[in-house]
């Protein structure tokens, strides 16, 4: 008698694709609740998106631990846990810095050239728009994922499918996004230029993750990312001008990444399943070496 597959057989036999298409269902429903861009080009900046978006970064991380538990168990999890207190040296952190001043350094270009629609504004509290959406996203994009599909094509692969794919997941709240939503006709031409950005970033993040090993340190880095975009993001601007900016940055962004993947090495032997980290295995200093060492990158094994 043919023996029926259990969903838990599934999962561990496609890990990857059920985390994305749980992550996608969910951004589908929120599409659903929100609505296409198209549909309400000229209204305001629709608030169920406020309410949608932290419902979808959550589930980013709930999803994650959850397949963490059914496909590694308790032993997942507690290696998620360590990554958090991965000592990191602290030239690390001059990585935060990448965000405001890259976003500086094109709108103040852009100011002196062009229009003074493109100057910066200075909103604090984007900060915290940065660390809730890094401390839980990052949970599922770089704890679960990100290990699992370096441990197939590679790093550089890795971080790059994962830029895109993280970048067209935001599609259903990327119209409430920006300082100039709703963008109206603008609004694939600014959707262009975030998945550009936001990929370049994640080579950034998946860089230094492979590198320290630190969860806490991608969370940093995708909180920079996001709240500086909300903090320094010109309000003056008109849509088509927000993507103009925004694909000027994503340009500068790429600049670094392709830098960063030239000179960094691929690792092809982060595991899933091996040992957990040391609190200190990842003290060391930024590599850029064709053949790093992989002594201090964090150990996952490919299912």
């Amino acid at each position: 008698m043919r023996s029926r597959t259990s969903p838990t057989r599934l999962i561990r036999h496609r890990p990857l694709l059920t985390y994305f298409l749980l992550c996608y269902t969910v951004s589908a429903l929120a599409l659903v609740v929100i609505g296409p861009p198209e549909l309400h080009p000229t209204r305001g900046r629709p608030t169920t998106a406020l309410v949608m978006f932290p419902l979808m970064v959550v589930a980013v991380a709930l999803i994650g631990l959850l397949l963490t538990r059914v496909t590694q168990g308790a032993p997942g999890l507690r290696r998620i846990r360590e990554r958090f207190g991965v000592k990191v040296a602290t030239r690390w952190y001059a990585l935060l810095l990448v965000a405001p001043l890259g976003i500086l350094g094109v709108l103040g270009a852009l100011t002196i050239t062009l229009s003074s629609a493109y100057h910066p504004q200075f909103l604090v509290y984007g900060l915290a728009a940065g660390l809730v959406s890094g401390f839980f996203e990052e949970i599922g994009w770089t704890g679960y994922a990100f290990p699992l599909m370096s441990a197939k094509w590679g790093w550089r692969r890795a971080s790059l499918l994962l830029g895109v794919l993280w970048g067209v997941w935001h599609l259903p709240v990327v119209d409430s996004l920006g300082a100039a939503s709703p963008h109206g006709t603008s609004w694939p031409a600014f959707f262009v230029s975030f998945v550009a950005l936001v990929a370049a970033m994640r080579v950034l993040i998946a860089w230094a993750y492979v590198n320290t090993g630190s969860l806490r340190l991608a969370q940093l880095l995708h909180a920079s990312s996001t709240g500086f975009l909300v903090v320094l993001g010109a309000p003056a601007a008109s849509p088509r001008q927000e993507a103009t900016w925004y694909a000027i940055y994503a340009l500068l962004l790429w600049c670094v990444a392709l830098l960063v993947m030239r000179r960094q090495g691929d690792l092809t032997s982060l595991e899933v399943t091996s040992a957990p980290l040391s609190p200190t295995s990842a003290s060391s200093t930024p590599t850029t070496s064709s053949t790093p060492t992989t002594s201090n990158a964090p150990t996952t094994s490919a299912s």
